[in-house]
């Protein structure tokens, strides 16, 4: 007759993000259901403010982030002593979040430039501005194939395109308010008589740079893209969320972790 045999915790896989992750590492020694991997995680703790969490994404995307605040800002990450946020991923008591990203494909005019339908992720927002201090950038927006303002070409610093969760970031800078649902678009010190819009998450937004230099910046990649005349970008929502757990729920979209 065969006994039954009872399994052991689930093992989580945990890596460490941040400048001064691996300080963290003494807290993981009490529990033997955590173990500390450079590869292949199945959950990713960030250490440090909010450009941490948006590289921790980059790295990591979809996988589920623990954001412990280890700076003077960090209004997306947990306040709370390391420690205590440790305990609570090995007991499993952490609080599962999903927050939207977009998605940029990147068309250039001359496809030797880039290879076609280059696409990049998000969950802050897209930054295009202009590439020489001196000379605003030109464009023109279509939602859903739809020409804005019957296709004017609008001229200023750049624009950004975001998801609620990055609407608190430079679209709240330029328009001072958040948005809980769709994908926002500001435009950046611009003359037109409207400054942002905010669409449904199932729209499609497409830009066409009419006279460039721009650069185009995303969350906190150290990575720019070089825009010129003609280039045209795609920005959708995103299949796959961010997850991110918390010490508990995240009522408001403005609320600190």
């Amino acid at each position: 007759m065969k006994t039954a045999t009872k399994k052991g915790p689930r093992i989580l896989r945990v890596a460490l993000f941040g400048a001064e992750a691996l300080d963290l590492a003494p807290h993981f020694d009490p529990y033997d259901n955590l173990r500390l991997v450079e590869n292949n995680p199945d959950v990713v703790v960030s250490f440090g403010g909010d450009g941490t969490l948006l590289g921790a994404e980059l790295q990591w995307p979809g996988r589920p982030k623990v954001p412990i605040l280890n700076s003077r800002l960090g209004h997306r990450c947990i306040p709370h002593p390391a420690a205590d946020v440790i305990r609570s991923l090995a007991e499993g008591t952490l609080v599962r979040n999903e927050y939207a990203k977009l998605e940029c494909a990147i068309n250039p005019a001359a496809p030797e430039r880039a290879d076609p339908d280059f696409t990049i992720t998000c969950l802050n927002e897209i930054n295009v501005h202009m590439g020489r201090i001196n000379s605003a950038v030109r464009f023109r927006l279509w939602i859903n194939e739809e020409p804005f303002d019957g296709g004017s070409e609008i001229i200023g610093d750049g624009f950004v395109a975001c998801t609620p969760f990055g609407s608190t970031a430079y679209f709240n800078a330029i328009t001072h308010g958040i948005f809980t649902q769709g994908i926002g678009v500001a435009f950046k010190a611009t003359s037109h008589k409207t400054n942002h819009l905010v669409v449904a998450e199932d729209v499609e937004a497409r830009f066409l740079i009419t006279r460039g230099p721009a650069t185009l910046a995303f969350d906190s990649s150290p990575e720019y893209l070089s825009l010129e005349d003609n280039d045209e970008l795609i920005v959708r929502r995103h299949a796959q969320s961010a997850v991110i757990l918390t010490c508990g729920p995240v009522r408001r979209l403005h609320e600190p972790f």
